[in-house]
């Protein structure tokens, strides 16, 4: 029982969990902007960056349903549909920080670019910590929480005089 209690994973507080969301999803960030540099050599910049915001927002929402969060599993379909919603509106950033970088520099260099985009990335970071802790994985801690809440007894009433030799104790 003891053992069982002490590997029971809890919630971490706020600022844990955004200390393992910059960990967790400031790694996948950082991996997704090489990888949109890299695709981007073959595909139009918008579709490279379309394409590697599903699969790092896909691995992103299972880090942070296992590690950031502590919602104790993989995430839901419903959880990854709102980190979806998110991401989608972190992709529309990104998109417009790029397009202004282009139009304010007619050839920016990969430097210029990598700080643009990553500094677009790490603006809508905040706000998606915000809106997966609020409210993705605010329900399943929630649940988490209240089965680790100790359950309540009722006390049992004292069985009457002269009743004991009915019931004897196991």
């Amino acid at each position: 029982m003891e053992t069982a209690q002490r590997n029971e994973r809890r919630a971490p507080g706020a600022a844990a969990a955004f200390a393992r969301f910059v960990l967790c999803g400031g790694g996948v960030g950082v991996a997704s902007s090489f990888a949109v540099a890299a695709v981007a050599d073959r595909l139009p910049w918008a579709l490279a960056n379309a394409l590697v915001t599903v699969v790092s927002t896909l691995l992103a929402t299972e880090l942070h349903a296992r590690f950031t969060f502590g919602a104790g599993g993989r995430a839901s379909w419903s959880q990854h549909a709102q980190s979806a919603g998110s991401a989608a509106a972190a992709y529309v950033v990104t998109c417009l920080a790029m397009a202004g970088l282009r139009y304010l520099v007619d050839a920016p260099g990969a430097v210029l670019e990598q700080a643009v985009y990553l500094t677009a990335s790490a603006l809508t970071g905040v706000a998606r910590f915000a809106v997966l802790r609020l409210v993705t994985f605010a329900r399943g801690r929630a649940e988490a929480d209240r089965a680790k809440a100790p359950v309540a007894t009722r006390p049992v009433p004292a069985a009457p005089v002269g009743t004991a030799a009915l019931c004897p104790a196991a």
